[in-house]
């Protein structure tokens, strides 16, 4: 006669087993790998501000166009800080799973509170980690938009973590030589040697990513989405003129209207009749990607003064693109007032591809790519 298994049993039996893998598991990695993904996270944290706040401006922020490269800087190292955070995280939970089948489950109210606090914070951080790696491979399964999920999820597990240290700062502190459990030796590989391969598999991801920003590394780049160099006119793209469902148009002229004293329409010839001037400047995206090019156009503050523009307005750019979050875009004085922002009309020494922009499209330092508007229709200009 089959009798009915006892939870309680199986746990325990579950907790002896894990129980002999403890000496691999013990509270001294653990605590060196939780210092490890809470530097890791606090990076990812504030880069990924950085990015939220670049990308969709509040309206007490105004971010300055320069260091130049300050984004292409942020973002490169959230998303490949972020990529090498994985095989730290799974390194950690490998590290504290016997915990989950301890035995009682809870022993008071404060330890079930500790326990489900360890909720957001894991289920948070694979949903981070996850998601973000579907992003910057252009995948997205879920119904939900990433950006708005990333960004609020972040507060979420950053607080859980900060929670969660504060609990254990205590145990941490406590594992000195000498302590119980804090020189056992290792039956299987040692602490040194498990470290040892979790960080090297932390930077063989960075080594195989970080050429997708850091171009000298650009051939080792082969988890990247993008490298520099391979594109159109050298340089890559994320959406393509056909993908956005814009043509070149033989009419086309750029409406500048709004808050002006004159409005104007200006053609392509009538830009190029326009002192030209030349900036080297990256595209730097979301996903972490970016790559520098050789700018051509007319400054986007000589356009604005020739139509009479108050020093202190604020610029929409808006794209022929029919549709997207992105179409148009928010110029502020610190960015239209530089001397390298441009409405560029050649790249690398060539007229602009459609791919690129073509007729027209924004280039401005220190901005992200979604924010750097192709296929340029109107300059709107309104108060500050």
């Amino acid at each position: 006669m089959l009798r009915r298994p006892d939870p309680a049993r199986l746990i325990t039996a579950i907790g002896r087993f894990a129980s002999r893998e403890r000496d691999e598991r013990d509270e001294r990695t653990a605590a060196w790998l939780g210092v490890a993904l809470g530097v890791s996270f606090t990076v990812a944290f504030v880069t990924g501000l950085v990015s939220h706040f670049m990308q969709h401006p509040p309206g007490w922020a105004v971010w300055p166009s320069r260091p130049v490269g300050l984004y292409r800087l942020t973002q490169g190292a959230h998303v490949i800080g972020g990529l090498a955070t994985i095989p730290l995280l799974l390194a950690k939970l490998w590290t504290v799973y016997p915990r989950l089948w301890q035995w009682p489950p809870v022993r008071s109210a404060g330890h079930a509170l500790e326990r489900a606090l360890v909720f957001p914070l894991v289920g948070g951080a694979l949903f981070q980690l996850v998601t973000g790696l579907f992003n910057i491979a252009y995948f997205y399964p879920f119904p939900f938009f990433f950006t708005t999920a990333h960004y609020w999820t972040a507060y979420i597990v950053y607080g859980a973590l900060v929670v969660h240290v504060a609990n254990e700062w205590a145990k941490v502190r406590g594992l000195r030589p000498g302590r119980a459990g804090a020189d056992a030796r290792p039956t299987g590989p040692s602490r040194r040697g498990f470290l040892a391969t979790v960080a090297g598999a932390c930077g063989l991801v960075g080594l195989t990513t970080v050429g997708e920003t850091f171009t000298p590394l650009g051939r080792l780049a082969l988890l990247a989405p993008r490298r520099p160099g391979v594109g159109p006119q050298r340089l890559p793209v994320n959406k393509t003129a056909a993908a956005a469902g814009v043509r070149p148009d033989p009419a086309w002229r750029l409406a500048v209207t709004g808050d002006v004293a004159r409005e104007l329409s200006l053609s392509l010839a009538d830009l190029r009749a326009m002192p030209q001037h030349v900036a080297r400047l990256p595209i730097a995206c979301v996903e972490g990607w970016s790559a520098e090019g050789t700018w051509a156009g007319v400054r986007l503050r000589d356009v604005l003064h020739a139509a009479g523009v108050d020093a202190g307005a604020r610029v929409r750019v808006e794209s022929l693109e029919a549709g997207g979050r992105y179409r148009a875009s928010e110029v502020d004085p610190p960015h239209w007032h530089d001397e390298l922002t441009l409405l560029a009309i050649g790249l690398n020494g060539e007229p602009l591809s459609p791919d690129h922009g073509y007729p027209c499209r924004l280039i401005a330092p220190d901005r992200p790519g979604v924010l750097q508007t192709k296929w340029i229709a109107r300059l709107v200009v309104h108060g500050s």
